[in-house]
């Protein structure tokens, strides 16, 4: 018996230690993959200024800075085990790869722009998922302090943009050339901040509207003067974006707020604060000449541009339903494969045409479509759609359960993941990370109920082994 023992306990301890060892090469690779996650965040929001500003001559190969970042984290998690495979992100993977195919022998021919197309679906989709699985709720909610911290000097930014003449350094464009601002009304430009379109500014201030209005549900998560000061910085931003899109995203992202009171009635304290805030602030603004001056661009370009559109109902429908069955009623019309998977990007237009524009569709769903073809295009819309819907379902169930982060963080990217166009690089950043970041939301949570998630069970594991 003393035998046996003794030669049961040896094997034992070397189980434990490779055990031991084994949880502490994933934790340690788990930390480096959000170091790559947190990498590609910082630069989604500041590679437009390295790109205009200080390395301008690089601006070419800088417009594809991230995607070695996520191709590095794609293939560390897959190798390490860290992740499971979804049934869309290998829908998505497929018809890329059949994409790229289609595109050089049977459609436009030009390799590099089907890869510059394909990458999308193959690279970027996925990296929402692995986000999702990576990421704990605290990653998302310090990326949220992070944004509203990013969001002070940002406005200062933008106020200054808006102020400066189109030759000034600050308002340079992509190369490093005069007039980065895009036109507006009063002889003011739409200023761009540190990205390198106007787009980048508006999706920003619309990402940072989300965790605006939960913070004001969870104060006691953020300092109470961060807070204050991102909100002035948002109120301050909207106007002198000079951008009807920020605008109605940040009016949904109220309405979704508001509808978490019928289904939370907890929150209805808060959100009169909230409205108190923001109305003071407001009136406080209302007094000073600089804010006044951008309300009153803002309000000229809103009426300008209704009026060109057909109204207010003519913006709604033309930028989002009108594009969408346009693109879906047209797609008998083309060839079965499409004309190539890229050809709808800026970067494909320049390659094949020597310009810049859309040879294709200016909306998402008809890029899609008519670069995949009928087939193939409704699908990777089919997928988008289902993504975006699942999102939804589960943050209102989450929202039942007393977690709102999820729901409010939907306001923004149900559309993001929807239809947002993916083939400018800060949308498609945008996208994929505000995606990444109500599956890392969500998974939290449902993880919780059932088991530990493997991030927190590699950390329980350890600390019972020593």
């Amino acid at each position: 018996m003393i035998q046996a023992e003794s030669i049961i306990l040896p094997v034992k301890r070397r189980s434990v230690g490779l055990r031991k060892q084994a949880l502490s090469r994933n934790i340690n690779v788990i930390s480096r993959l959000k170091t790559g996650i947190w990498v590609y965040f910082f630069l989604l929001l500041f590679e437009g200024a390295l790109r205009k500003w200080f390395l301008s001559s690089l601006a070419g190969p800088l417009l594809i800075l991230r995607d070695p970042i996520v191709i590095w984290v794609l293939f560390s998690a897959y190798k390490n085990g860290l992740v499971k495979s979804s049934v869309l992100a290998v829908m998505m993977v497929s018809i890329g790869l059949i994409g790229l195919y289609t595109a050089i022998f049977m459609g436009h021919g030009n390799f590099y722009v089907a890869v510059y197309g394909a990458r999308i679906l193959i690279f970027h989709f996925p990296l929402m998922f692995v986000i999702g699985q990576i990421f704990t709720k605290e990653d998302v909610l310090k990326v949220g302090r992070i944004t509203l911290m990013i969001s002070i000097p940002m406005t200062l930014l933008i106020m200054m943009q808006f102020y400066s003449p189109q030759s000034a350094w600050i308002n340079k464009t992509v190369g490093g050339e005069a007039g980065g601002g895009f036109s507006g009304a009063m002889n003011f430009y739409r200023p761009p901040g540190t990205f390198s379109f106007t787009n980048g500014n508006t999706l920003f201030y619309s990402f940072c509207s989300c965790f605006v209005l939960y913070f004001w549900f969870n104060d006691k998560e953020i300092k109470r003067s961060v807070l204050l000061a991102a909100t002035i910085a948002l109120l301050i931003a909207i106007p002198f974006s000079i951008s009807r899109g920020l605008f109605f995203q940040v009016i949904i992202t109220v309405l979704f707020a508001f509808s978490s009171l019928v289904l939370k009635p907890k929150y209805t304290l808060h959100m009169l604060l909230l409205v108190g805030a923001v109305v003071g602030l407001f009136v406080i603004l209302s007094y000073t000449p600089y804010f006044t001056t951008a309300t009153a661009a803002f309000t000229s370009r809103f009426e300008t541009a209704n009026s060109q559109e057909g109204g207010l109902n003519g913006v709604l429908l033309d930028r989002f339903l009108g594009g969408m069955i346009g693109a879906i009623a047209a797609s008998s019309q083309l060839p079965f494969f499409g004309y190539g998977i890229g050809l709808g990007t800026n970067v494909g237009s320049m390659l094949m045409s020597g310009g810049r524009g859309f040879m294709l569709s200016e909306g998402e769903w008809g890029r899609l479509i008519s670069e995949l073809g009928p087939v193939l295009g409704l699908t990777a819309v089919f997928i988008r759609m289902t993504l975006a819907l699942s999102m939804t379902f589960r943050s209102i169930k989450m929202l039942l359960s007393g977690n709102l982060l999820p729901w409010m963080l939907t306001s923004f990217g149900f559309l993001a993941v929807a239809q947002h166009g993916w083939a400018q690089p800060t949308s498609l950043g945008f996208s994929v990370f505000t995606g990444g970041l109500i599956l890392a939301a969500l998974n939290d949570v449902q993880q919780k109920k059932t088991r530990l998630p493997l991030r927190k069970r590699l950390h329980v594991e350890s600390s019972v082994l020593k």
